[in-house]
């Protein structure tokens, strides 16, 4: 990687500034929204060639009069998960955390959104994309398959505080350490909930804040959530993201440090830590209870966090336009979290394997799709930003 390792936001152009300048200040925002194993599945396109913005205009019935802009948003098949069904919405979830965040920055510059559409084809995991998930006007990557296709225009108003914006982007981040185990306020929980509102059918939260609720979460992920280890492709596909030195982290731009996951370690423990957790030796200690033991140690975290959220659809088969009010659900709950100082550390198990999903759902009384769980707390101790690519805040001009 030869660029910084977390993008900081370039100064802010100014109100009505061109758009080149405000989108090149809102991808270095965006490119801080979070993201399944870190991966950055993101892939972000103007359309600026006269046959690209045609095509856009048509397909979003805008006038092409010059005075609108048009942007499309794919996902990128070689940074997307694969080893799990459920992983389609997870990287489609993590492209649209990255368009509420790059939108939302748009909009603090004075560019509002007018026209978006869905491109329920997109990200499917085919060999290439479908007829619906491409635009004319390339040369378009063959692995990219378009999300999202929106046009914007200059209002001269912003939306929201773009430096407050930019401080809570930078603030923002998973921790995976311990939280105060003394109780959040109701109010502020209430307060996550609704902010900011987003447009369409409402996302289904809830925040587990009883002890005994707490308690049966936990329970239920000593028991199951060694899953997460065992599963042998899906754990050679997590194993892959993690960075066993800062040489590594400066190489690849995402993933997980280690000292992310564990804290620091002392050589020898970080060679421990490698052999145990090396996807051959890992399907050997299975056998001994080590995954059980693995999720034990999570729960326990569970057991000391003051809340969880859960975030749900009201459909079982969430689309794409379904995974973009979720994924905007979730940015704008993280930035919100993260400016009243709050740290949130997803837990993914129970979402990534659809057996275990369907039995928590039944055990809380959860219709729909459970999309998004997550502890949330007052952190004890500061964790440093995840990496991010070389490319993770650029765009490209077809």
């Amino acid at each position: 990687m030869n660029g910084p390792m977390t993008p900081t936001p370039s100064r802010s152009p100014g109100l009505g500034a061109p758009f080149p300048e405000a989108l090149r200040h809102a991808t270095g925002i965006a490119a801080l929204s979070p993201s399944s194993h870190n991966c950055q599945p993101w892939a972000l396109a103007r359309l600026e060639s006269r046959p690209a913005r045609r095509a856009a205009a048509d397909l979003l019935g805008c006038p092409d009069d010059g005075t609108h802009v048009y942007l499309a948003l794919a996902v990128d098949r070689r940074r997307s998960l694969t080893a799990l069904p459920a992983h389609l919405l997870e990287m489609r979830l993590s492209c649209a955390a990255y368009w509420r965040m790059l939108s939302r920055a748009l909009a603090a510059q004075g560019w509002e959104l007018v026209r978006e559409r869905a491109h329920e084809s997109g990200g499917d995991g085919g060999a290439a994309p479908s007829a619906d998930s491409r635009l004319p006007g390339g040369p378009w990557p063959r692995d990219w398959s378009l999300l999202w296709t929106a046009a914007l225009r200059r209002t001269g108003e912003a939306a929201e505080s773009l430096t407050a914006l930019t401080d809570a982007a930078r603030t923002r981040h998973t921790n995976r350490g311990p939280y105060d185990e003394e109780a959040l306020a109701p109010g502020l929980l209430g307060d996550l909930a609704r902010h900011p509102p987003t447009g369409g059918p409402a996302i289904g939260i809830r925040h587990l804040t009883d002890g005994h609720e707490r308690e049966l979460f936990a329970d239920f992920l000593a028991r199951h959530g060694g899953v997460d280890f065992s599963h042998r492709a899906a754990w050679r596909e997590t194993h892959s993201y993690i960075r066993w030195s800062p040489a590594a982290v400066r190489a690849h731009g995402d993933g997980f440090p280690v000292t992310q996951l564990f804290g620091p370690l002392s050589a020898r423990q970080r060679l421990a830590k490698r052999i145990a957790l090396s996807p051959p030796v890992m399907k050997f200690l299975c056998r001994f209870g080590y995954d059980r033991s693995l999720a034990g140690g999570l729960a326990a975290e569970i057991r000391r966090t003051p809340a969880l959220v859960l975030m749900n659809f009201a459909d079982e088969a969430p689309g794409v336009a379904d995974a973009f009010r979720g994924g905007a659900r979730i940015a704008d709950y993280w930035l919100h979290a993260a400016t009243a100082g709050l740290a949130l550390h997803p837990v993914s198990v129970v979402m990534q394997h659809d057996p275990l999903r369907a039995m928590l759902q039944k055990q809380l009384g959860l219709s729909g799709r459970l999309f998004f769980v997550s502890r949330v707390g007052r952190p004890r101790t500061a964790f440093p930003p995840a990496p991010r690519s070389a490319g993770a805040a650029d765009h490209r001009t077809v």
